[in-house]
């Protein structure tokens, strides 16, 4: 793939850490300057989700036909779902001249940093288990069972996140706003040489 357009921002995190939300008000905060790759996904919408915007719904053998061609930049399955960022859904974004934003899992993070993609990424960690039970609790979309699933790969994607040289930078989501101010503040020491970014958040320091 070839390295056009600003440098990407790849957020990780595990589930209820909060980097969804960091990344709304990220992308409303810089509509001009941000710009989401929207990811493919085999499993169905949730109620609200729109295809296209929150993602591009697929069925499983499509997506497997696109693997096999090269299509995706990375893949993961979770929950016996498969997810991934395709590459035209970056060059999409990149062709606008907006910094391209990947919210996707440490299996997506570890094929994307063998790739020539070269983001820049953030690891966006929940204050503890038990306030990260609480919050997916709170959500009361699942049933125990895949909670227990998702807090159990929450506890080895934050093992992976604090490992010195996986992430340029680990935010603690312990209160939202300073999470946020963080996170501006990383992109604007860290994007410098790009002039989109340079009237974003390094203007606004």
């Amino acid at each position: 793939m070839v390295q056009k357009g600003p440098r990407p921002l790849v957020l990780c995190g595990p589930s209820g850490s909060g980097k969804s939300t960091l990344l709304k008000r990220l992308l409303k905060e810089f509509p001009d300057k941000f710009g989401f790759s929207v990811s493919h996904t085999t499993r169905g919408p949730r109620p609200g989700e729109k295809n296209g915007v929150h993602y591009h719904f697929t069925t499983k053998d499509e997506m497997l036909a696109a693997i096999e061609k090269g299509e995706f930049l990375e893949t993961a399955t979770f929950s016996g779902n498969t997810y991934g960022t395709s590459k035209r859904a970056v060059e999409d974004v990149r062709r606008t001249g907006k910094i391209c934003v990947l919210d996707i899992e440490i299996e997506g993070v570890k094929q994307v940093k063998r790739s020539d993609l070269d983001p820049l990424l953030v690891f966006v960690m929940p204050p503890s288990i038990n306030e990260l039970e609480r919050r997916l609790r709170g959500r009361n979309t699942e049933s125990d069972e895949a909670l227990k699933l998702r807090l159990e790969t929450a506890r080895k994607e934050i093992e992976y996140g604090q490992e010195p040289g996986n992430f340029h930078i680990i935010i603690m989501n312990d209160n939202l706003n300073k999470a946020y101010s963080e996170l501006r503040e990383f992109i604007a020491q860290n994007v410098k040489d790009n002039d989109q970014a340079r009237d974003g958040p390094a203007a606004t320091q």
